[in-house]
């Protein structure tokens, strides 16, 4: 049997061609690459695009097959997970997304569906912890962001790690899950540092 991966929201706003083509891979640089069965790091994530890149997306290949306003891409990035993207009414708005789904458990589309249209029908703008440790990770560069090695002790290794400046100290590492809300503020930017918090999409 198939279990649901948590699905999460890993951008905040409307991601640019750029930014979308760098969340693609946001676990390129993880330890063992081509080692394991990466599908449970991807399964499950999903982000904003615009109506431009939708369409860029739909014309790239023929798609593997179209529900409506719904397609999935007929390259598999890893296992039976592959690229879905959305075109939602939401609030009367029409706005495009995608997703990673395990296409091996065939109500991961649907779930995705709904948790995408359950999360921006929000009134309010809002972010809970993850999802802002979730754009931390989205929005850092490579250079300053990575995996904790051998350097670290045995249950930090493999776990994501980001660069902080630490003033007159210089930067450091430090664990993703491990910032302090402020150290997550100061890596936001401006525009959301303020927003509330919710309870985890």
């Amino acid at each position: 049997m198939n279990t649901s991966p948590k699905i999460r929201k890993v951008f905040q706003g409307v991601a640019t061609r750029q930014q979308m083509f760098r969340m693609f891979d946001r676990h390129a640089q993880r330890p063992d690459r081509w080692a394991d069965d990466a599908s449970p790091l991807y399964a499950g994530e999903w982000f904003e695009i615009t109506d431009a890149e939708n369409d860029y997306m739909f014309e790239i290949l023929p798609p593997l097959w179209t529900r409506g306003s719904i397609f999935a891409m007929r390259e598999y990035l890893t296992g039976s997970v592959t690229s879905v993207f959305f075109t939602l009414r939401i609030d009367g708005a029409i706005r495009h997304f995608h997703g990673y789904c395990d296409l091996s458990d065939r109500s991961a589309i649907e779930h995705m569906r709904v948790a995408i249209v359950e999360r921006e029908s929000r009134p309010v703008g809002s972010m809970s912890r993850q999802e802002r440790l979730e754009h931390v990770w989205s929005s850092t560069a490579d250079d300053y962001r990575g995996y904790a090695g051998e350097r670290w002790p045995e249950r930090d290794r493999g776990h994501r790690t980001v660069v902080l400046y630490g003033g007159k100290d210089g930067t450091f590492l430090k664990r993703l899950d491990d910032l302090t809300d402020e150290e997550i503020s100061a890596k936001l930017p401006v525009h959301l540092r303020h927003l509330p918090s919710s309870i985890a999409a």
